[in-house]
């Protein structure tokens, strides 16, 4: 994140891709509408016609899968039309000529052709961008969760670049992050490639550091392995032993019926949650954690913002803070741990090691936090990266990416695309909601989102029964007619057990990042019997 939530203010233009932020990021979301309220301009690319879309100046009402035509497009308008930044452009990158032979592949009426989204709105909405300095660009799950979602975030970066709107306040590429701490997990090396602090694990100096640091010897120089490989290493017996910390993957993975297989199968399974859920089902331990308000620590927004969390009350019967059940872990794998605080770990551990986390302290954030990178006592934080273009890694790199289709595609059998993502009134699986009456008045079970035409050609209205089955496995849930949805689409969440879109998304994985495709998939469905 580039900027601070409170700047939305002052930003003059908006550009949502991917984010249904009103129900997925309420709180962020508030700063948006209200900036678009005193007059910021707001163009929202989605499927679905959301209630931010209904706020926006254009709604580019995109195919699922199809961002990357998209941008595409709207680069070659800006190329074409010669309204990009050039002295930005000049000045502040390279490679502008490998992306330019990209993207005039992509003219207005083949990225039409492709994206759905008329080629005069395309041009349009170009025009309105280059005419609008700094546009904020924000993203969230919807460019991630595809099998090309790592060149769905290059392609905005390369859309922010050419129109100049990174490393000024009001602009950049603005990802929300899916959880509260998603940021500070990253930040504390909750990764398979980097040490705390973004430091690579096959970098020579960094597996030095970090051994003499630690007081160990032979620090692996290899990338660890990414979720998916983990999994099926408990099926093949290459993963022997898994400890899953504070996550439900039972019901948050792809194709439910193989994710259980494969829990099943492991050796020995360990889970530290706050609840039972259904992974802690498959359990051989389970560690009972301290919920977030029990302890205190450190939480890293999406801004890049370090901010304290205090506790507010005594964890419940044998729960304990989760740094203490690993330092008690360590403990019988015959390490001692000398930190006794989540203020002693970050003072005297991460931030000693973390260059770009070396002048945040407890003693520094008592108020309203700091920005990471803070390379000193006496650093303020950084409020805006690569500030007035000038990058940390020199000049900004543009990569030109091609389109591809989904993983699955619609056919005959299988002729609607289903897309998931998150409610507004439930959080994640329900751990932590699903108790709370009112939430569960509010929304008490999942539906199928689909059109009104969709629901007129099977004869069937709001309420009644669906059955939805993927090539995995299916499910019956109540239908929800409703304009959002386009023809042709069904959209889902995974909040509920009976009903999770998981059972049947598909395990297909971006193949650097490793991110499922959770937002596209080819499914059947009829009335239920």
């Amino acid at each position: 994140m580039t900027n601070n939530f409170a700047d939305f203010a002052k930003a003059k233009m908006f550009l949502v891709i991917g984010s249904n932020m009103t129900e997925a990021h309420p709180v962020a979301s508030t700063f948006l509408k209200n900036a678009v309220q005193k007059g910021a301009g707001l163009i929202v690319a989605d499927p679905r016609r959301t209630a931010l879309a209904a706020m926006a100046d254009e709604h580019m009402q995109l195919k699922v899968g199809s961002d990357i035509a998209l941008l595409n497009g709207l680069m070659h308008v800006l190329i074409t039309e010669e309204i990009y930044d050039r002295r930005y452009v000049e000045s502040c990158t390279v490679e502008f000529d490998k992306l330019k032979a990209t993207v005039m592949e992509y003219p207005p009426e083949r990225a039409a052709e492709l994206s759905g989204v008329p080629a005069e709105t395309i041009v349009r909405v170009a025009r309105k961008l280059a005419a609008t300095k700094p546009a904020m660009l924000i993203y969230t799950l919807g460019i991630t969760e595809h099998t090309c979602g790592v060149n769905n975030v290059l392609s905005t970066a390369n859309l922010q670049m050419l129109l100049g709107n990174v490393g000024f306040e009001c602009g950049g590429v603005n990802p929300l992050r899916g959880q509260n701490n998603v940021q500070g997990a990253c930040d504390m090396g909750a990764l398979p490639n980097v040490y705390p602090g973004y430091q690579k694990v096959i970098d020579p100096a960094a597996k030095a550091k970090f051994e003499k640091f630690w007081g160990v010897e032979h620090l692996d120089d290899k990338n660890g392995l990414m979720m998916p490989a983990m999994f099926e290493g408990l099926v093949t017996g290459k993963v022997r032993g898994m400890w899953i910390f504070g996550e439900n993957v039972a019901n948050t993975e792809p194709d439910i019926h193989h994710v259980e297989h494969q829990l099943a199968s492991a050796e020995f399974l360990v889970c530290s949650d706050i609840f039972p859920t259904e992974t802690t089902r498959f359990a051989h331990v389970i560690l009972p954690s301290a919920a977030w308000s029990e302890d205190d620590g450190t939480f890293a927004s999406s801004e890049r913002r370090v901010n304290r969390v205090r506790k507010v009350s005594t964890p419940p019967g044998q729960a304990k803070p989760n740094w203490w059940m690993f330092k008690e872990v360590a403990a019988r794998m015959g390490q001692a741990w000398s930190s006794n605080s989540s203020q002693e770990i970050w003072d005297n551990e991460f931030s000693v090691v973390a260059p770009a986390f070396t002048g945040i302290k407890y003693s520094r954030i008592e108020g309203d936090g700091l920005q990471w990178p803070c390379t000193s006592l006496e650093h303020p934080g950084t409020q805006v990266m690569h500030k007035d273009g000038c990058f940390t890694c020199g000049l900004g790199n543009f990569k030109p990416v091609e389109w591809t289709p989904p993983a699955e595609v619609t056919d005959a059998e299988y002729p609607y695309v289903l897309s998931t993502g998150r409610r507004l009134y439930h959080y994640h699986t329900r751990t932590q909601t699903g108790r709370c009456g009112g939430l569960n008045d509010l929304l008490g079970e999942e539906t199928a989102d689909i059109s009104p035409a969709d629901a007129a050609k099977m004869g069937v209205r709001s309420g009644d029964k669906l059955r939805l089955a993927s090539r995995r496995g299916e499910v019956v849930v109540s239908a929800r007619v409703t304009a959002e949805v386009p023809p042709g689409m069904v959209w889902m969440a995974f909040h509920f057990r009976e009903g999770c879109a998981n059972w049947l998304t598909n395990p297909a994985f971006d193949p650097v990042s490793q991110t499922a495709e959770y937002k596209a998939c080819a499914i059947k469905m009829a009335p239920a019997a």
